[in-house]
């Protein structure tokens, strides 16, 4: 983004500047980024960052939708799936690979990051992190429940229990990179949840 914006830089990078400020809020959280350490880490005057993003809870708020909505995308492509086998391999495994884009484009998972124990004016972010992961399991559930309804999971599946057990997984996962686990053995352990859960749950063909 290059728009020339009274207060702004002439090469203002509107996304280069969310994804400075969000590292600065996973590691540091709301309350414990300054102002100052914003713009320094940015770049930017204190009249740019207002007049750019309004205030720091404006720039916060961006910065945790910009790169909290990306798993609500991820699981509704997933439950789009025609099999539940695919539907639980994209779910965890297209997750991974968002957890562990590189660092130098994404600040990492916010879901276990200081920015949980946080909130603002503009934005309760526990409110709006669980609202995402009912959403989340929601729509995950409701798939699960139109597999057993198709043939596509043994008959007597517990969707509830099914949902939860693969959200545990992710939640799992999410820990995890937040460790700095590598890309490939966080993989490894999804592949190998993916395999047990659709060894167990998936039923024989029909005639």
């Amino acid at each position: 983004m290059t728009e020339r914006t009274r207060g702004r830089p002439r090469t203002f990078d509107r996304d280069r500047a969310v994804l400075d400020a969000a590292r600065l809020f996973w590691r540091r959280g709301y309350s414990g980024t300054s102002t100052r350490a914003l713009t320094a880490a940015l770049g930017l005057s204190t009249s740019s960052l207002y007049a750019a993003f309004g205030s720091k809870a404006g720039l916060f708020e961006e910065a945790v939708r910009t790169y909290a909505e990306r798993y609500r995308e991820i699981y509704q492509q997933a439950v789009g799936e025609k099999d539940i086998p695919t539907v639980v391999e994209r779910v965890l495994l297209d997750s991974v690979h968002e957890f562990t884009q590189p660092s130098d484009t994404h600040p990492g998972c916010l879901i276990s990051s200081a920015v949980m124990t946080d909130s603002t004016s503009t934005l309760d972010t526990s409110a709006y992190i669980a609202e995402l992961h009912r959403s989340n399991e929601q729509a995950l559930f409701g798939r699960i429940e139109r597999a057993v309804r198709d043939g596509q999971l043994a008959a007597g599946t517990d969707p509830a229990a099914l949902t939860g057990l693969v959200q545990s997984v992710w939640h799992g996962l999410s820990v995890r990179s937040n460790g700095d686990t590598p890309r490939e053995d966080l993989l490894a352990t999804a592949r190998l949840a993916h395999r047990m859960i659709c060894r167990q749950l998936t039923s024989p063909p029909r005639a």
